[in-house]
C-alpha cells in the first residue's frame, strides 16, 4: 500500500511580484500634501500672467484710460474760457473708463470661456477636480488684476485732470475716494460678471457680445423711445444702464433720479454674486 505524498510547493511566476514592500525602507523625495485655494490661485496667476492676450488687452485698456482720460483734460483746459468754475476735474476720466470696460469685459470672457474653446479645461479640472475651487481661483485672480490695473490708471488720470484743471474745485475726499477706489471695483466687478458668463456660456464671442449688448443695449433703446406711454421704461433703462452708473461716481449722473452715491457699486456687487451663483450651479451638472 503506497504512502500519500505531500504536493511540494510550487514557486511563484516570475511574473508575480512576491510579498511585502519592493523597496523596503524608500521614502520618495516628491512631498505629498493636501492641497487648497491657494495651489488654484498660483495656477490661475501663471496661467493669467503667461498668455499674451492679457497683456494685449490690459495694455489697451490702460492706453484708453490714460490716453483718452488726458487728451479730455488737456482740451477742456485749452477752451475751457473760465467755465469750469464748481466743476469735478475727476469726471473727465469717465470717457476713457466707459470704453476701458469693453477691455476688462473680454478679457473676463477670456479667462474662463477660452479653455473651453482650446479643451485647455479638461487638463485644469483633472489637475483639480474642485469645481468650485477653480472658479473661486479664477475670479479671485482676475478680480484682483482687473482692481489694480483700473485703481493704478483712474488715479493717474485724476492726479494730472486735477494738476491741469486748475479752474475747477477741488474734489473732496468722498470724490477721490469715488472716482479711485469706487469706480475701479465697479470695473472689476463688471469684469467679474463677464467671467460668470463666459462659464455659463462657453463660447467666447458668444459671451462677448452679450456683456456688451449689456452695457450699451439698454442706453440705445431708452434713446430711441418716444412714446410717452414707454417713458416710465425709458426713465428706468437711462437710470440702470451701466454708463449712468458709471458717471453716477463722478457726480455728473445723466437723470435727476435713480442710483446715487455707491448704488450703483451694491448694485454691480449682487448682479454679480447672482451669475458667480448660476455660473457654479452649471458647472457642477454639465460635462467638462
Amino acid at each position: 500500500m503506497s504512502t500519500p505524498q505531500t504536493p511540494a510547493p510550487q514557486a511563484a511566476p516570475a511574473w508575480q511580484a512576491a510579498p511585502g514592500p519592493s523597496y523596503p525602507g524608500y521614502t520618495s523625495p516628491i512631498p505629498v500634501v493636501r492641497t487648497h485655494l491657494g495651489h488654484a490661485v498660483a495656477s490661475e496667476w501663471t496661467k493669467i500672467r503667461s498668455v499674451r492676450s492679457t497683456m494685449w488687452t490690459l495694455g489697451v485698456f490702460v492706453l484708453l484710460v490714460v490716453g483718452i482720460g488726458l487728451l479730455t483734460a488737456v482740451f477742456v483746459a485749452a477752451n475751457s474760457d473760465g467755465a469750469l468754475e464748481g466743476e469735478n476735474p475727476l469726471s473727465f476720466g469717465f470717457f476713457g473708463l466707459l470704453l476701458g470696460s469693453i477691455c476688462v469685459i473680454t478679457l473676463g470672457v477670456l479667462t474662463t470661456a477660452s479653455e473651453y474653446g482650446t479643451g485647455m479645461i479638461r487638463t485644469t479640472m483633472v489637475a483639480c477636480p474642485s469645481r468650485g475651487r477653480v472658479l473661486g481661483a479664477k475670479a479671485l485672480v482676475f478680480f484682483l488684476v482687473a482692481f489694480v490695473v483700473t485703481l493704478v490708471s483712474s488715479l493717474l488720470v485724476a492726479l494730472v485732470d486735477v494738476a491741469l484743471l486748475t479752474e475747477a474745485r477741488d474734489p473732496s475726499t468722498a470724490e477721490w475716494l469715488k472716482g479711485t477706489v469706487g469706480v475701479s471695483l465697479y470695473i472689476a466687478l463688471l469684469g467679474l460678471l463677464s467671467l460668470a458668463m463666459g462659464s455659463v456660456i462657453r463660447h467666447s464671442a458668444g459671451a462677448i457680445t452679450i456683456m456688451i449688448g449689456l452695457v450699451l443695449a439698454p442706453l440705445v433703446i431708452a434713446l430711441f423711445m418716444f412714446s410717452s406711454s414707454l417713458e416710465d421704461l425709458r426713465q428706468a433703462l437711462f437710470e440702470y444702464s451701466i454708463p449712468n452708473q458709471l458717471s453716477v461716481f463722478y457726480s455728473t449722473s445723466l437723470t435727476d433720479s435713480g442710483p446715487s452715491g455707491w448704488d450703483p457699486l451694491w448694485i454691480a456687487l449682487g448682479v454679480t454674486a447672482a451669475a458667480l451663483g448660476g455660473a457654479f450651479a452649471l458647472l457642477q451638472k454639465r460635462d467638462v
